[in-house]
């Protein structure tokens, strides 16, 4: 067996490596600084406050960021729960259904919204949408929303199912069950790791939506992302930051949530 490479020993790898890391996060670090800073300029360091934190909730744009704050998680909510459904089918049918005619064509055809660039998803979805003649508001966010977060519900479902091995179902149909029982009673149970982890992954990647939601709106609709983004226009603002690192930290959550279910569920079954 080969020996494997260190890719650490290699020469300049640790400084790319950190050069990498200080572009991703240093900024995110800034924001999270200056969030807390007592002065209105983000160009002073005036002290330690969590006076836009209260800002956020009280200032004058606090109806707006509300109301958008209800868009982002209703319309997450709802597309991640449709699009979990979709995923657990389409991950049974490509991981137990065996071979079939273009079964490569629909795993590419259930993987494109994460290969296309999301401009170019975001243009076509609106030219769809005003072709068929659907008036852009929440409903057409939720339809875009619904199709680009199967993919992200639908990888960690399959693999969450191809570590499964078919005995327990052949067990269960063993022993009397039909295959609806089998499905329900046994391989779902199993897959409920998966499917959580799916769940969530899918529920903030549609939350932190900016580029497709931003094309498919309309006037007086926003989200988060968008609300987050009017706002900016008119000049960086403490509170903007203070939002940001909110939606930073739970984004933060969530991943990690969905991390640590599929490992957790990896394990039951190893």
């Amino acid at each position: 067996m080969a020996a494997r490479t260190d890719m650490r020993h290699y020469p300049g790898f640790a400084v790319t490596a950190l050069a990498c890391l200080a572009i991703l996060y240093v900024p995110l670090l800034v924001v999270m600084v200056y969030s807390f800073n007592s002065s209105a300029s983000i160009q002073a360091w005036e002290g330690f406050s969590l006076r836009w934190y209260g800002e956020v909730f009280t200032g004058p744009e606090a109806p707006i960021f509300a109301a958008a704050a209800r868009n982002s998680l209703s319309i997450a909510l709802l597309a991640a729960s449709a699009a979990t459904v979709i995923a657990v089918a389409a991950a049974v049918a490509m991981v137990r259904a065996g071979a079939f005619r273009g079964r490569g064509a629909t795993f590419a055809l259930i993987n494109l919204p994460l290969l296309v660039p999301e401009i170019v998803t975001a243009v076509a979805t609106l030219v769809f949408f005003s072709a068929i003649g659907l008036t852009t508001g929440y409903l057409t966010i939720l339809i875009a929303h619904l199709v680009f977060c199967i993919p992200f519900a639908y990888l960690p479902i399959a693999a969450r199912l191809q570590g499964i091995e078919p005995v327990y179902e052949l067990a269960a149909r063993d022993l009397y069950a039909t295959r609806g029982q089998a499905f329900r009673l046994v391989l779902l149970p199993l897959m409920g790791p998966g499917i959580l982890a799916g769940f969530l992954l899918a529920f903030i990647v549609s939350l932190d939506d900016f580029i497709i939601t931003s094309f498919v709106k309309g006037a007086g609709m926003e989200t988060l992302p968008t609300a987050i983004y009017g706002s900016v226009k008119q000049g960086i603002k403490p509170d903007i930051m203070a939002i940001s690192t909110m939606m930073l930290a739970f984004s933060i959550l969530i991943v990690s949530l969905s991390w640590l279910i599929g490992r957790a569920g990896n394990r039951t079954t190893s």
